[in-house]
């Protein structure tokens, strides 16, 4: 439809996929996140031994395993970036729906793994998190319902993205995760601020979200204690914040050096949740702008990018997904240095997980697919046809 509008500029015949693949990609993306995977392989290095010690296992088991996870996810992440637009929906879709479904059978078949939050199947050999997947196939199908309701007789699809998001943030709150269900619902905040939504309106779902984190705040002692904790004067040098604040303060500039932080023997979460924490005691401040840099880059770019987009579903479900991608990042870190409530959430690429990696993977590489290089014809080009 919109080639029939703003007319194409005609593309190499003939063209193999490959080339045509890494001609039209944004390079600098897909180079940031092979440095993101290098710099996490680095970190389970050093953070991931003691675990392994501790659990009987050959001190490199979870580094192996993230080794397999990355591969895979940066095998899924290469693929679903050649795909056109249109597939990259249908298969948001599905993913989308069957996630679904995981995450409303959670509480019949699932398992908290002693961690007070039923998240995750157990698998035997590992363990998967349907929450993880869920995230860009909920960005896709937002997209796609907010970008349905932008056409002539289209759907009420900004309603229909609405209720969705609440439903799937009433079973996130049901396990609970908190943290999952605000990306959600920020996600979806983006993607209908950029199809036109009124501040006003925006502004009464964030005082929807405020009334429902004091409801939180009283129904779950879950929530409760994570929310005193973060605003309490004094941090208890026992707890995972306690522990994540010194080794960021032992650290400084340039890290005690390689191999020598000990924040990776008290910490339970150290290889995933608080792994900023390995990288900052153990090689600084140096590292950690260096991670945020890289995150920063991918998010920009990929707006940027978005920018010249005018297919309505493309440039809101990938503004969704890069900024969902971006935000996860900033909790993750903003959570180590106590800025925010502790929430459980992976950083992409860096932390140990299967579910967190492989979902990363797919994450980028809709956004990858959504971003690259089309024949759309330049602005100019559509005034002078329609002038005619």
């Amino acid at each position: 439809m919109t080639e029939m509008v703003y007319g194409t500029v005609p593309a190499r015949a003939g063209e193999p996929v490959l080339p045509r693949w890494w001609r039209t990609i944004d390079k600098w993306s897909l180079t940031c996140v092979l440095i993101l995977f290098g710099i996490g392989l680095l970190l389970a290095l050093a953070a991931s031994v003691p675990l392994a010690e501790k659990n009987g296992l050959d001190p490199y088991y979870y580094v192996a395993r993230q080794t397999l996870f990355g591969g895979i996810a940066l095998a899924a992440m290469c693929v679903i970036s050649m795909l056109s637009p249109e597939a990259v929906r249908r298969i948001g879709v599905i993913g989308f729906f069957s996630a679904f479904v995981a995450l409303v059978l959670l509480p019949l078949f699932g398992t908290d793994f002693g961690k007070g939050a039923v998240r995750w199947y157990s698998l035997g050999f590992g363990s998967f998190q349907p929450s993880e997947f869920l995230k860009p196939g909920f960005v896709i199908m937002a997209g796609w319902l907010i970008s349905a309701a932008m056409e002539i007789n289209g759907p009420p699809g900004r309603l229909y993205s609405f209720v969705l998001a609440l439903v799937i943030v009433l079973f996130l709150a049901l396990q609970p995760d908190f943290g999952q269900a605000c990306l959600i619902l920020f996600a979806w905040g983006v993607m209908y601020f950029v199809a036109g939504a009124p501040i006003v309106l925006l502004s009464v779902v964030g005082g929807l979200v405020v009334a429902g984190g004091l409801f939180a705040y009283d129904a779950s002692e879950h929530f409760a204690r994570r929310i005193d904790g973060f605003l309490a004067a004094e941090i208890d040098p026992r707890t995972q914040i306690g522990y994540a604040t010194n080794a960021i303060q032992e650290g400084g500039f340039f890290g005690v050096g390689v191999g020598e932080g000990t924040v990776k023997w008290s910490l339970p979460d150290a290889h995933t949740d608080f792994i900023i924490a390995v990288a900052a005691e153990e090689y600084g401040l140096i590292l950690v702008l260096l991670i945020i840099a890289l995150y920063a880059a991918i998010t920009a770019r990929s707006l940027f990018r978005l920018l010249k987009e005018r297919d309505p579903f493309i440039r809101i479900a990938g503004t969704g997904l890069a900024c969902a991608f971006g935000v996860q990042a900033l909790i993750n870190m903003g959570v180590a240095v106590r800025l925010l409530p502790a929430k459980g959430m992976t950083l992409p690429f860096v932390s140990y997980g299967g579910s967190s990696v492989i979902a990363s993977g797919i994450a980028v590489g809709m956004l990858l697919a959504l971003t690259r290089s089309r024949p759309q014809g330049r602005i100019e080009d559509v005034l002078l046809k329609r002038g005619r």
